[in-house]
């Protein structure tokens, strides 16, 4: 590993530990040369996932995108920016954890619904308003009373 301080490619380990989400590995280095001491990371290298859009389009995979939709859907509710966060997470999981390197924007809609009708019906609501692009009325009713027959 190459020193940050003096450029130099030997240095030893000096304390390796896994960070508090248990996906990398902490590790203390000293330099051999100039003796100052840094941090590195070890993370697994995950595949690529591609996002196929309704359109046909692909993009690649991108976290924050399912978090933007969680904090507009939850505005103004008592949901901390900790469990959109952990909802975010556990959906990256599924995805990566998921046999394919390919899912659709549906998929990751559906998904992100799930957890919210688990969390906050109002949430809920206002995602599925935006991902079900409701025309009218009253497939927003039917939505509604579909949450409630469930409940």
């Amino acid at each position: 590993m190459k020193c940050p301080f003096c450029g130099n490619l030997d240095s030893k380990v000096i304390d390796s530990r896994l960070t508090e989400d248990k996906e990398s590995i902490r590790r203390r280095r000293e330099c051999e040369r100039c003796a100052k001491r840094f941090t590195t990371y070890e993370h697994l290298e995950t595949q690529a996932i591609a996002v196929i859009k309704k359109d046909g389009t692909r993009q690649p995979f991108d976290r924050n995108k399912i978090l933007g939709g969680l904090i507009r859907a939850c505005i103004k509710r008592n949901i901390s920016t900790e469990i959109m966060g952990k909802i975010a997470d556990d959906i990256e999981s599924e995805i990566r954890n998921s046999p394919v390197n390919e899912i659709s924007s549906r998929d990751i809609g559906d998904l992100v619904l799930h957890h919210l009708k688990n969390l906050d019906k109002v949430a809920y609501i206002r995602f599925a308003s935006v991902y079900k692009h409701f025309d009218n009325i009253e497939e927003f009713t039917r939505e509604l009373e579909e949450l409630q027959r469930n409940d």
